[in-house]
């Protein structure tokens, strides 16, 4: 039986830059890209959902802070409760933790400055949907493009936090002062990722790299995996 291309919803907010580029990147990995607009209350059928980059309602109060209460962010919050694949990038990051969907919260960079450039990240665990097709200890080179981008959790709870496995990506050059150099958590149940490098941006070496075609292929392969699940 041949594989469905599985469905993988692209929510765009306003202010959102990024979301054309991950909708590409997912095609280009054999998914079928679904766009989804903020103000739907109702998702499509979909296998697995993507959060953006970007700078949603203009980055006001804090960056996703409003963006958390938009209309689809209630259906995504039900669709993750379900056991769907969310993956939330830069600023979809932001919008998950203000969600309360994944542990901890985004923070100005360390330097004030905006940071856009190449970065180098370990990846800490490879059985989660989002790095299946990694191996623990590898280094990924991928872009970042923030200004709040500094992960930030209290001090006396990140041992019990590490425990746990949430951890998925660091850092693994100076970056913006993230807590521990994370650069990438999971929920408890696994099905949630954030992470602040932009692997849409990474899918082909002609943009001088395509690691980040690891991190969306994995993804690709679970909601696959998925979709084959409910045929």
């Amino acid at each position: 039986m041949t594989s469905p291309q599985p469905r993988i919803g692209v929510v765009t907010f306003p202010g959102s830059q990024d979301d054309r580029d991950a909708l590409w990147a997912l095609a280009a990995l054999d998914a079928e890209a679904v766009p989804v607009w903020h103000a739907d209350d109702e998702l499509p059928d979909l296998d697995a959902i993507v959060l953006p980059g970007g700078f949603s309602y203009g980055d006001y109060l804090r960056c996703g802070a409003i963006a958390r209460f938009s209309p689809a962010m209630a259906a995504v919050a039900g669709f993750a409760a379900d056991g769907g694949l969310v993956l939330g990038i830069c600023n979809g990051f932001q919008i998950l933790c203000e969600a309360g969907l994944l542990p901890g919260v985004l923070r100005p960079n360390q330097s004030l400055a905006f940071i856009c450039r190449d970065v180098r990240v370990r990846v800490e665990r490879s059985d989660t949907p989002f790095t299946a097709r990694c191996e623990p200890g590898q280094e990924l080179v991928i872009p970042v493009k923030h200004g709040e981008g500094s992960w930030f959790y209290p001090e006396q709870a990140l041992p019990e936090l590490e425990a746990s496995g949430a951890v998925v990506l660091r850092y693994a050059e100076p970056c913006n002062g993230s807590v521990a150099d994370v650069a990438g958590v999971v929920n408890a149940a696994g099905n949630v990722m954030g992470l602040m490098p932009h692997p849409e941006h990474a899918v082909d070496p002609l943009l001088g790299s395509a690691d980040g075609a690891l991190l969306l292929a994995s993804l690709v392969d679970a909601a696959r995996d998925r979709a084959l699940a409910v045929v």
